[in-house]
């Protein structure tokens, strides 16, 4: 239980913050998996534009601290290296 007013606040504060950061994350995974099924997939130009449209999501979290900036780097590396594999074969 908080017992001064800005341990409060805090609270009240994190709760807001915690369904934005969700929220956040939420979307992000939403690219990835995008990304993710059309690397699956055949087609490399779709490949190539979904993981352009999730590179800035994924660093755009690493900005806002809801991603580790490692966590992203590794990502977008075995995401890049899916694509090029895509590409050359």
């Amino acid at each position: 239980m908080a017992n001064t007013p800005q341990a409060e606040k805090r609270i009240r504060r994190n709760g807001r913050r915690a369904e934005i950061n969700k929220a956040r994350v939420s979307r992000i995974r939403t690219f990835v998996k995008k990304a993710e099924s059309t690397l699956a997939g055949t087609d490399p130009a779709a490949a190539a534009a979904a993981l352009q449209a999730a590179q800035p999501e994924m660093m755009r979290g690493v900005a806002k601290g809801v991603l580790h900036k490692n966590t992203v780097a590794r990502k977008v590396s075995r995401l890049a290296k899916r694509l090029k594999a895509l590409q050359t074969a």
